[in-house]
């Protein structure tokens, strides 16, 4: 048996919690778990180390979590609040002499393109991040070490956004509508991390109706709740409206599973 492990890096939406310049009560939380990142997650599996989505806030992230190698970054789609990190991938590439694998549709590897031309101009300068892409698209694949990845296609509103099942976790976030067929390659997942933006109808994310929903066709062992905004509540609160097997995310949460 392998172990895998899950760790909660960012549970927060695109502004983070709490949000610059809001005097709300859960942005002036004294509650640890009310101080949430821009959304991601760290997965080791057998010594290898992958973040799904690297923000604005990836280096503060890998230096709270301690991260000292990190083979590759799984992009979920090409918001700011998902890529805007990657050029701290190049402390990796110094430390380890590599480049960093990196996953993602042909539009996040635009995107890329556009918000990093330099990683890919001709005339490279020292000092530059090292990526070396790996395109997905809707096929499994497996990432070093041996992890089995099945990609889901999600909607964010008009936006196609991946979200990913390792073995029996599955990670989704800035999605508002799944397919069937997709919804099909979740099921019989144990561990289920969604986002859930707020109690109100939003037009590209989940409320907390529609992440219920979803839980309650997967049936998972437990559920967690992911890239939350201010405006949901503050922990305590979220977890005060939910079902048993149903939690808030918080940063730094970690979750293990065995896997055969």
């Amino acid at each position: 048996m392998s172990k895998l492990s899950i760790t909660i890096l960012g549970s927060g939406t695109s502004q983070g919690v709490p949000v610059i310049a809001c005097d709300c009560h859960v942005c002036t939380s004294k509650n640890a778990y009310d101080k949430r990142l821009r959304a991601s997650i760290l997965v080791n599996f057998n010594g290898e180390n992958f973040v799904v989505d690297a923000g604005p806030d990836f280096r503060y992230q890998m230096l709270r979590a301690n991260v000292k190698s990190l083979r590759g970054v799984l992009f979920t789609h090409e918001h700011k609040d998902h890529i805007g990190g990657l050029d701290d991938v190049r402390a990796f590439n110094f430390r380890e002499s590599r480049d960093m694998e990196v996953f993602c549709t042909k539009n996040v590897e635009i995107a890329l393109h556009r918000e990093y031309h330099y990683v890919f101009s001709e005339e490279r300068y020292p000092g530059i991040p090292m990526i070396n892409i790996n395109n997905i698209d809707l096929l499994p694949f497996e990432l070093p070490g041996g992890l089995p990845v099945v990609p889901i296609r999600v909607m964010h509103y008009k936006m196609p956004v991946t979200a990913f099942r390792f073995c029996d976790f599955t990670y989704i976030t800035d999605a508002k509508t799944i397919e069937d067929k997709e919804i099909d390659k979740i099921k019989g997942t144990k561990i289920l991390v969604v986002n859930a933006l707020r109690l109100a109808e939003h037009i590209s994310h989940f409320n907390l109706s529609d992440a219920l929903s979803l839980i309650q066709k997967i049936a998972p062992e437990r559920a967690y709740l992911t890239h939350i905004s201010h405006l949901f509540g503050s922990h305590d609160e979220i977890k005060a409206l939910l079902p048993a097997n149903v939690f808030p995310a918080y940063d730094g949460l970690t979750i293990e599973l065995e896997v055969a």
